[in-house]
């Protein structure tokens, strides 16, 4: 008898605790019809809205996609067979068609079984330059609009790998290319090869105080195999095929053309490599050259960059964003960090802003300075540009009116870049004679495009801006109360046409030209719902309040087939957000004329399987003053969680001890916090998150300080110190290549360690090849049937009828 129980124990102790051999599941029939659809083109207009490209692809890769061969360097996922991003999304079909004609074209000419990518229109816009993939290598094909008909430039030989590998001569009939190397060497199999030494990393007492990036080199061969796959010789190739040596092989990052075609600057990549960041902070050289590909100077030189201030606002000294400026054929402009990088060094002006013409031998010209760090600028002409600025623990973003002729400056807007009701808009672009995007321009007067939102919903749109008054006009804003209409572009603001996209809940969005003079709408796409069952769906946002009187809104859909009266179990969705001030935490950004679309993340599937779903529940996390918004952390989640779920129950729709609560990610962190800290929830699903912010310790996400300054804060925020507090069902799902900084598939599975240890009822699913968001369509149909299992099991169907939970339950410690 003895040996039986022990054999029965041994039995239950295999299927609690044992590995579970599954092959990939799919999801029910009701799920499966939203998840697997054709989606509609991705849409391509050119700046005069005369012809529109249609890009077809695939909703998912398979897992024969991702099982390629890929190696991980330097911050790169490159598949050494191709040169490629091994991640890299392919389009499989274009099709071309006139605005004013009914139906697209088919492009004729299409490579067998294409995998499209890097699209580039040549300056002229009658062509488009893009990369075929083949299974031997990448391929430029070019696509002349006017006949829908592409053919092939180049054979299997070219180097995607550093990306911005095709550039357009202003001729219009030649590029550049980035091509494999002659010399290239044989990789190192590095899982194979035998070491010659170890490994060793120094410090010379330096702070360098970074994130916990992934995918980083870690050996002289991860050296080798990065330098090898990061050398391209560049090549000019003509239309017609032809193709001429034009620089030599080195480890080329960035190639700019200047504005009038006659200077190209390229970033190169140089020793010595890093252990510690990614090979965008390797040390760098740009280089001037003519169009002939002769060397005029080298105009930057940035050593390694592991080494910087602490703080998110930190910065290299140093020239940075070296570009060119758009309003002038060949003028280059560049920031320079007036407070040494270093956000603690109390300093009037933060920033400086030069430019230098050709041929780059003079003196550079200061044409502003700016108060916190500089980030970019929007170019008119001589005497007119708009600049902006940010500071992140403030949130503050400044907008400068300025002349660049001779540096005079004032600020023309001062806001907090989270109060979304304040936002002016972007201004209006458009292409100039050097094809570039600049301030679209009407005398004195400037245009604005904004998302609209207020207090009364959400209005898109046009204000009109005088330079010299400084008043604003407003042109045009969208009445729609049972659509949403998006501004997407301007394409001829004297004639006062727009091109806008219109969509509502049933809707699915399609894309017209508004006249905003003539009060004129016409369509010229036609797309179907792809997603026909959802067409009948309730939704709605809701509003209401956390107990401290924060607004808070989320987006309800009801069930499918929902009876007045009957109560339902629901799923919470959501992904916290940091805040420093109350007043932009409770502004409602959530729209119910949004199309309902189910991507592959998403939760809403579950209306078609009697659920109550809350989607984007507001999960504001806010630290006023001296405050930090983490400083309260799991107080403000709970609370958030309680008003949610206390929301939905007095309109009546749910049973309040079926609710499970899930995320992806930082919502992940967010619902093991959740199931540690309350009573609230019957079950959690947590994909790819992070539990043990130990392993994070000099940052994540919106916190600044690292361990060793506020230890006690990643203490009480990691769900891994508080797995023994840890009762509620929750799912575990995480990409096993998850490339997302501190999200490392090791957190995932020590909590799993740590919670099973502990006897928590806990199921952790590894998706074999994917990333930090999941790819191959057997691992998403898998995931949605281990949802849509664990929901049933655990949430549905709970046996197990738990207290109903008050307020003064709500937290457990």
């Amino acid at each position: 008898m003895k040996h039986l129980i022990r054999f029965f124990a041994f039995l239950f102790l295999l299927n609690s605790y044992a590995q579970q051999s599954l092959t990939y599941q799919q999801p029910s029939e009701e799920i499966l019809e939203l998840a697997d659809v054709e989606l509609a083109p991705g849409v391509q207009i050119d700046s005069k809205g005369k012809n529109m490209v249609l890009l077809y692809r695939d909703q998912y890769k398979s897992i024969e996609e991702l099982s390629e061969t890929e190696l991980r360097l330097a911050g790169l996922r490159i598949n050494p067979v191709t040169n490629i991003g091994s991640r890299t999304n392919y389009y499989t079909n274009i099709k071309v068609k006139k605005i004013t004609d009914k139906d697209a074209k088919q492009v004729s000419g299409l490579p067998e079984n294409a995998r499209l990518s890097g699209f580039s229109w040549s300056p002229d816009q009658t062509m488009i330059a893009c990369l075929n993939t083949t299974s031997k290598g990448v391929e430029v094909w070019v696509l002349n609009i006017a006949d829908a008909s592409v053919k092939k430039l180049t054979n299997a030989n070219v180097n995607a790998n550093m990306r911005s590998t095709i550039n357009w001569f202003k001729d219009n009939k030649n590029l550049l290319v980035k091509m494999l190397p002659s010399d290239r060497k044989e990789l190192i199999d590095t899982d194979v090869a035998v070491p010659t030494g170890p490994t060793v990393s120094v410090s010379d007492g330096a702070k360098a105080q970074n994130r916990t990036y992934q995918d980083l080199l870690k050996t002289p061969n991860d050296e080798f195999n990065f330098e090898q796959l990061a050398r391209s010789e560049i090549k000019k190739v003509s239309i017609n095929g032809d193709i001429q040596d034009f620089l030599s092989a080195d480890m080329y990052r960035g190639i700019s053309f200047s504005p009038d075609g006659n200077y190209i600057m390229v970033t190169k990549v140089k020793r010595p490599f890093s252990y510690i960041v990614t090979y965008t902070r390797f040390p760098s050289e740009s280089i001037m050259y003519d169009a002939n590909g002769k060397k005029i100077k080298t105009v930057n030189e940035v050593p390694l960059d592991e080494v910087r201030p602490k703080g998110f606002m930190s910065t290299r000294t140093g020239k940075r964003n070296m570009t060119w400026r758009g309003d002038k054929p060949s003028t280059l402009v560049w920031a320079e960090a007036l407070d040494k990088g270093d956000p603690a060094v109390e300093v009037d002006y933060r920033d400086v802003v030069y430019e230098l013409d050709a041929p780059f031998n003079g003196k550079p010209k200061e044409i502003l300075k700016t108060k916190q760090r500089y980030a970019g600028v929007e170019w008119g002409n001589d005497n007119t540009a708009i600049a902006y600025d940010y500071w992140w623990n403030t949130r503050n973003l400044k907008t400068y009116l300025f002349n660049p002729s001779n540096g005079k400056a004032k600020v023309i807007s001062d806001r907090n870049y989270q109060d979304r009701y304040s936002d002016p808009g972007n201004y209006v672009t458009s292409r100039n004679e050097f094809g570039r995007s600049t301030l679209n321009m009407n005398g004195d007067k400037l245009y604005l495009m904004g998302d609209g939102y207020s207090k009364e919903g959400q209005f898109p749109f046009i204000d009109e801006y005088n330079i010299k008054s400084g008043k604003t006009k407003r042109l045009y804003q969208s009445e729609y109360t049972d659509k949403l209409e998006s501004l997407n572009y301007a394409i001829d603001m004297k004639k006062g046409e727009i091109l806008v996209r219109i969509e509502s809940k049933k809707e699915y969005p399609n894309y017209y030209i508004r006249n905003i003079k003539k009060n004129e709408l016409t369509p010229i796409t036609d797309f179907e719902n792809p997603f026909k069952s959802l067409e009948e769906v309730d939704k709605r946002v809701i509003n209401y309040k956390r107990d401290d009187g924060l607004d808070l809104e989320g987006t309800l859909y009801l069930p499918l087939d929902y009876k007045e009266g009957e109560k339902y179990p629901m799923i919470l969705w959501a992904y916290p957000r940091e805040f420093k001030d109350k007043a932009s935490a409770s502004q409602s950004t959530a729209n119910p004329n949004e199309f309902v679309y189910p991507y592959w993340g998403s939760p809403i599937y579950w209306v078609t399987k009697g659920y109550v779903v809350l989607d984007d529940a507001a999960f504001p996390i806010v630290g006023e003053g001296d405050e930090e918004p983490n400083d309260s952390f799991r107080t403000q989640l709970v609370a958030n969680g309680k008003a949610a779920i206390d929301a939905v129950d007095d309109l009546g729709y749910i049973d309040r001890n079926k609710v499970a609560v899930g995320g992806h990610s930082y919502g992940a962190f967010m619902t093991a916090n959740l199931l540690s800290h309350s009573n609230l929830f019957a079950a959690g699903i947590a994909r790819s998150g992070a539990y043990n912010r130990t392993l994070t310790p000099f940052g994540f996400q919106s916190e600044e300080r690292s361990y060793w300054e506020a230890p006690e804060i990643y203490y009480n925020m990691s769900p891994f110190m508080h797995a023994d507090k840890m009762k509620t069902p929750l799912l575990l799902i995480h990409g096993v290549a998850d490339n997302n900084s501190g999200t490392y598939p090791l957190q995932s599975e020590r909590y799993f360690n740590a919670l099973k240890g502990l006897g928590a009822p806990v199921r952790l699913v590894m998706l074999p090849k994917e990333s930090h968001g999941y790819r191959a369509k057997e691992s998403i149909m898998h995931m949605l049937w281990e949802q849509d299992q664990w929901l049933d099991k655990h949430v549905k169907n709970r046996k197990k009828k738990e207290e109903t939970i008050e307020s003064a339950e709500a937290i457990k410690d």
